[in-house]
């Protein structure tokens, strides 16, 4: 059994396991641990726990140890650079004149590598800026372009709600967001009313997704035909929340069912009706009583036809 803690390194950001031997550590403590690009300072989100060893990640790193006062100085201290490399980093920016929106940055611990967030509609070369930025900051420069949602992350801000962006508050993975969840919930499709601070779609469309979805399975379609009793007509309404149909009966009338009330054998497909021209066409040809069917036999039409041809009548078989 190993003992494994769960860190993060940035509010709202993603947790990472770490082995953490024989710490002994509780949430909001801050540990120095070991990770691919160098040593960082992270926040405990998670008390330690046993693990089986074959459950372990491969390659998981290890805390190397509790954080003290000189490294928490030492994260102030880089606070301080990230804000003078980001006002640098603007300036040569305008003047080179490049089309790209620069995020945040942010310094590894040990002061090694700064990374450069940044956004834009394409590629960027942004070559003699990493030359300008290593010349001022005698460090390694990462330049890593990000989308317009781990913008929102980054930035943060307040949403149509009026409360704080899911994805800078505790939102620590994107998830697939789609207009058909939208439509299930019986949502208006502007484009001002569902979208968030990123432009794309709220993320909150998703939270209540499979719930509708479930309630709308347990009631009949819109368009479905009805036949409870006395009572036949076309659904055409659904109400989830409260678990009726809204069913429109041939007398133009609206009767509000509840869906545990309708039966599965209950629900038909809708009957089609003929339009009146094809109703017309359907129906046998009725002749008036009284009146003689004036059209000639056929043998009579095709002799009046052949006389026509030749003017002499029929012709005479050889």
């Amino acid at each position: 059994m190993a003992r494994v803690v769960s860190i993060q390194f940035s509010y709202a950001g993603k947790i990472y396991d770490f082995t953490c031997g024989e710490f002994q550590f509780t949430v909001g403590d801050q540990v120095i641990v070991e990770t691919e690009k160098g040593r960082g300072i992270g926040a405990v989100i998670r008390n330690p726990r046993e693990v089986p060893e074959k459950e372990l990640h491969e390659g998981m790193k290890q805390v190397i140890r509790g954080a003290t006062a000189e490294d928490l100085d030492s994260a102030a201290r880089n606070k301080i650079r990230e804000k003078d490399a980001k006002s640098y980093c603007l300036k040569k920016i305008a003047e080179r004149g490049l089309e790209m929106k620069l995020i945040r940055v942010e310094y590894l611990f040990d002061g090694s590598k700064a990374v450069f967030y940044f956004t834009a509609d394409g590629r960027i070369d942004f070559r003699d800026l990493v030359k300008d930025l290593a010349y001022a900051f005698h460090t390694r420069i990462e330049m890593r372009q990000v989308g317009v949602r781990d913008e929102a992350k980054m930035v943060g801000g307040i949403g149509i709600c009026g409360r704080e962006l899911c994805c800078s508050s505790f939102l620590r993975e994107f998830e697939p967001v789609s207009v058909k969840m939208a439509k299930e919930q019986n949502l208006a499709l502007n484009p001002t009313k569902i979208s968030g601070q990123c432009g794309r779609l709220l993320c909150c469309l998703g939270y209540e997704y499979e719930t509708y979805s479930a309630l709308k399975k347990a009631l009949p379609k819109c368009g479905r035909y009805i036949n409870c009793g006395e009572l036949c007509g076309e659904v055409v309404k659904q109400n989830v929340l409260t678990g009726t149909v809204t069913v429109r009966t041939e007398e133009r009338r609206e009767v509000i069912i509840r869906g545990d009330e309708i039966r599965p054998e209950q629900i038909t497909e809708k009957p089609k009706k003929l339009p009146p021209k094809e109703q017309a066409e359907a129906a046998p040809p009725q002749s008036k009583p009284g009146v003689r069917d004036r059209r000639p036999p056929q043998k009579t039409q095709q002799r009046r036809n052949d006389r026509k041809g030749d003017g002499r009548g029929p012709k005479e078989k050889s």
